[in-house]
């Protein structure tokens, strides 16, 4: 991120963690032995009952709208380096849902991991057990947003120039629209291309171009053959020689919707869609 990152835990909070009593956490969260059950020595038995990363209930966004959210892939970097047990996945989701709440209050340059931790109603300590800052903790979030991202790019289905091709492109952009609702926050931050880093803002960019590549094949897929057939139009052709363009018209009209959705601008939803799709399906079907 821009300007210095925020420094990682002081001396002692490690040591701090190992001691954190029962009574400091919410029942059933992390304590001592949570802690304990964390450590790379924990025992054989409970190991095998471990899944890297992949909590056992979904999440719910916290602060406005109650968007769902998929579970979180894992933790930051010190969690990277060991396996969870479903406590610490447990706490890896509430850490994580108290600064995405926090982020969407605030914004990104304003929260400190003290913020965090209050909201998340933990220590210092323990949040420094899953992550190494407030930068790392976003980035866990961010890595979550792609991924889900990813799904959906993959997901672009082949546009047919019928009615069953434009209801295929509906049913791709309403769940986008659902996709985008649930890392809506994370999304906002990663647009704000000062607050984030080149890496960070490099992978967020190519996957702005592979989601670009994939409407572009998959609106012109059925079509390529009718461009160059005897007695096509020849604008159709000319259309296609600039599909990616196109498409990245057509991406970044769709982003900049579900921008002022995610800021609960008052749209229309289901409406908006609709528009959506008509436009997007008449850009690449115009002969």
């Amino acid at each position: 991120m821009n300007g210095e990152p925020e420094p990682g835990p002081p001396p002692g909070h490690l040591a701090e963690a190992s001691a954190v009593s029962a009574d400091s956490e919410p029942a059933g969260q992390v304590g001592r032995a949570t802690v304990a059950a964390e450590a790379p020595d924990a025992d054989a038995a409970r190991a095998k009952e471990r899944t890297v990363g992949k909590p056992v209930t979904p999440r719910t966004r916290s602060g406005s709208g109650g968007r769902p959210r998929r579970p979180s892939l894992g933790g930051g970097a010190p969690a990277q380096e060991r396996e969870l047990g479903a406590q610490g996945r447990q706490t890896v989701r509430r850490l994580l849902e108290a600064g995405l709440a926090e982020f969407d209050e605030r914004g990104f340059q304003a929260v400190r991991v003290d913020d965090v931790v209050r909201r998340a109603k933990t220590s210092h300590g323990t949040f420094y057990l899953y992550f190494a800052n407030k930068d790392d903790l976003f980035k866990t979030l961010l890595r979550d947003a792609l991924h889900d991202m990813e799904i959906i790019t993959g997901e672009f289905p082949v546009v047919t120039r019928n009615e069953a091709g434009r209801a295929a492109l509906r049913d791709w952009i309403r769940r986008f629209c659902d996709t985008y609702a649930a890392h809506a926050t994370v999304i906002r931050i990663l647009s704000q291309a000062e607050l984030v880093g080149e890496e960070v803002w490099g992978d967020g960019l190519q996957l702005l171009f592979r989601l670009a590549e994939a409407i572009t094949q998959g609106m012109t897929a059925s079509n390529r053959g009718a461009a160059g057939a005897p007695g096509s139009d020849p604008g159709q052709a000319e259309l296609h020689e600039h599909a990616e363009l196109t498409a990245v018209a057509c991406l970044m009209m769709l982003e900049r919707v579900n921008y002022l959705l995610s800021v609960e601008v008052r749209l229309p939803r289901e409406e908006m869609v609709d528009r959506l799709s008509a436009i997007i399906f008449a850009a690449f079907n115009t002969a």
